[in-house]
């Protein structure tokens, strides 16, 4: 009897042991936070809307409101000095409705990934839609089709960005950003992102929009709490002919 109590409290000891380090090991990360926006160049917002603009000639001329601009992504980009960011053993499979009855348009517009990912793409609407890329990470073709045959699937195994479209339908293109890593965010609808669980460590951040040059920060991540981040978008950093 007493040597079942003994291992009764050894084993007791053992899982609150285990249970402590666990939580220890599940505390030791932090979050990086912030703000992400572009901006376009000041002489272009100067030249506003009169002018040539009001003619009969550009008044049809639509120009880009870079405060409206959404769909930026904030993701760890890469290994930094010592912390190597590892893609997951069994990365995650996104099933998404990709083309809506609303106007034949993919949705959502960017969806960043991390590499490994299988993403499906069912067709809600009552028409055809052929779903095609050319990019260099994935090329594909899932010909035309209705519905969601559950064949409509692609992984993505490469890191880079695959633009999307339908060979049917001209306005009718997406982005699946994918990544090396699951440390990402896609920035919400007030352009505010947050990435959490992060390792604690140094890493380069970089903050991406379909239409800018991506900007880089290099960040340090504390060992618990937040650390904070804002950007910035820009046509800068090109080279001038």
């Amino acid at each position: 009897m007493a040597g079942m109590l003994r291992r009764a409290v050894s084993t007791t000891i053992i899982c609150c042991l285990l249970l402590a380090t666990t939580t220890l090991i599940q505390v030791r990360a932090g979050t990086i936070i912030g703000t992400v926006h572009a901006q376009g160049k000041t002489e272009a917002q100067e030249d506003g809307g009169g002018g040539a603009y009001a003619s009969r000639k550009y008044k049809f001329a639509e120009r880009v409101n870079y405060a409206e601009l959404r769909d930026f992504v904030v993701y760890i980009d890469g290994p930094m000095g010592t912390n190597i960011v590892i893609p997951p053993s069994q990365p995650e499979v996104i099933s998404s409705t990709r083309v809506t009855q609303e106007g034949a348009l993919f949705a959502p517009h960017v969806l960043p990934v991390v590499v490994g990912t299988t993403v499906q793409w069912p067709n809600n609407d009552q028409i055809f839609h052929n779903v095609f890329s050319m990019s260099e990470t994935t090329n594909f073709d899932l010909g035309l089709y209705k519905g969601n045959p559950p064949e409509k699937k692609v992984t993505f195994n490469k890191a880079g960005r695959a633009d999307v479209f339908c060979s049917i339908h001209a306005n009718m293109h997406c982005i699946v950003l994918v990544l090396e890593n699951s440390y990402f965010s896609l920035a919400d609808e007030r352009n505010h992102y947050s990435i959490s669980n992060v390792p604690p460590g140094t890493y380069k951040l970089k903050a991406w929009h379909e239409r800018m040059p991506p900007q880089i920060k290099e960040i340090t991540v504390p060992a618990t709490g937040d650390v904070k981040a804002d950007f910035v978008l820009g046509i800068t950093n090109l080279p001038k002919l």
